[in-house]
């Protein structure tokens, strides 16, 4: 890799808002919505921050952010490939191919895809936003089995890589009675060519992208009131990508997290309104797991005030 002064001022977009809570019951459901391949990534504003965050992480915390078994090599090698390849279609301005190389504009950084000086998987996390994970089809289920994860949701990947699919899920209520086979079953069937995305939420008391630690509190934090929670809490949006690797017969999962702080993401009454109905349709064991009891009654208190 070489890299040279990045241009002043890129034209990025504005990052998206995104909101999938809903009023209603509580349902645990997958939420697939096929999309374009140019939507496969998101590149946006955030993208200077994001790209000095993960180099970062791989630099000073690479064995917490980088994992592969040897059995993904074939596909971590195809995992970069297609990325390159929808980058430079979808994006065309911020990234070109010229010889066997990358050159992404909004770095200044030029890649020798072709021998890449870092691993396959690991260069196509320095080019998007999104954690990349790869799923591998198993004799038990699919088995999670490389990733780059520098923005977990308090999870950490040297404790999951290697295992199967619903066991990475296991501390998430409800998913093995509900989620776990519809998973698998989707993840054996996928076309070729589909992109497919869901979205997930959850409220935190940390804009840290990287957190690694934290569900399950149980601690009531009485520092955060209904008056202080617009400062001190942020909505966590995590959107999530799945797209066959053809060759491999893997599984390539993205996950770009957003965080913004409580006072951006609800802007209005009715945003207000659909999220304190949404929390308070939370089952038990999920208020648990989000950590949400640490503040539920100073987030419902403030989303009261603006609800209304």
């Amino acid at each position: 890799m070489t890299a040279a002064p990045a241009p002043p001022g890129p034209d990025l977009p504005t990052q998206t808002v995104h909101l999938p809570f809903e009023a209603g019951p509580h349902r645990m459901t997958m939420g697939l919505v096929a999309v374009p391949e140019a939507a496969w990534f998101e590149i946006d504003a955030r993208y200077p921050d994001d790209m000095a965050e993960r180099r970062r992480l791989l630099a000073e915390r690479h064995g917490a952010v980088f994992a592969a078994l040897p059995v993904s090599d074939a596909a971590r090698r195809e995992a970069l490939a297609m990325v390159a390849a929808n980058l430079t279609a979808a994006y065309p301005r911020w990234f070109a191919l010229e010889d066997s190389g990358l050159h992404n504009r909004l770095t200044g950084e030029r890649w020798d895809l072709a021998a890449p000086s870092c691993d396959p998987l690991e260069l196509a996390g320095r080019l998007v936003q999104e954690d990349l994970c790869i799923v591998q089809p198993g004799d038990a289920g699919p088995v999670f089995t490389a990733g780059v994860l520098c923005f977990p949701s308090r999870w950490r990947l040297h404790e999951k890589i290697g295992q199967k699919l619903s066991a990475v899920h296991g501390p998430v209520p409800a998913y093995a009675d509900l989620l776990a086979a519809p998973v698998d079953r989707f993840m054996a069937r996928i076309g070729a060519g589909r992109v497919v995305v869901r979205r997930n939420w959850s409220v935190v008391d940390d804009a840290a992208l990287f957190q690694p630690e934290g569900h399950g509190r149980g601690d009531l934090d009485t520092v955060i009131t209904p008056e202080n929670a617009a400062a001190m809490l942020f909505l966590r949006v995590e959107r999530q990508t799945l797209r066959r690797l053809p060759e491999a017969g893997a599984m390539l999962f993205g996950i770009r997290v957003h965080v913004y702080p409580l006072a951006v993401a609800i802007c209005d009454a009715a945003t207000a309104a659909r999220l304190a109905a949404a929390v308070r349709a939370l089952p038990p064991d999920l208020v648990r797991y989000k950590s949400l009891g640490a503040f539920r009654g100073a987030l419902l208190g403030w989303l009261h005030r603006h609800g209304t």
